[in-house]
């Protein structure tokens, strides 16, 4: 199995925007938009469920930080902050995409479109072990 290339910051080629002893975000490689940053945790995690409160609750901070400064530098019309997880995580090291957004930027959203019905049972389910 190869290493993280998260993991070595001699592999991240490309510009480190903030780093601390915690997360450290950095310009996406294949940008959605130009200003799209990633943040990630320094420790090695896949999923979100993983990462200890603090640690996320400090990316979180960071997170608004960075939103602040895209929103000032690219006045976007908006922006998106998202993550994919399990088998989705292409990368194999949590990382949250965070990136202006315009009115017409040809990103979207896309799925079947098809109606699907709210599952009664496992919304109690899920009530159950979040509360």
């Amino acid at each position: 199995m190869s290493e993280c290339v998260f993991c070595d910051k001699n592999k991240i080629t490309t510009d480190i925007v903030y780093e601390d002893n915690v997360v450290m975000a950095f310009m996406d490689m294949n940008p959605i938009n130009e200003g799209h940053i990633l943040i990630i945790p320094k420790e090695h995690y896949l999923d979100i469920d993983e990462i200890p409160d603090e640690i996320l609750s400090h990316l979180m901070i960071i997170s608004k930080k960075i939103v602040s400064a895209l929103k000032e530098i690219y006045k976007p019309n908006g922006y998106s902050i998202m993550q994919n997880g399990g088998e989705f995580n292409d990368i194999g090291h949590y990382h949250l995409h965070i990136f202006p957004r315009y009115k017409g930027d040809g990103f979207a959203w896309t799925y079947d479109g098809e109606s699907k019905d709210v599952n009664e049972e496992a919304v109690k389910r899920i009530r159950e072990r979040i509360c």
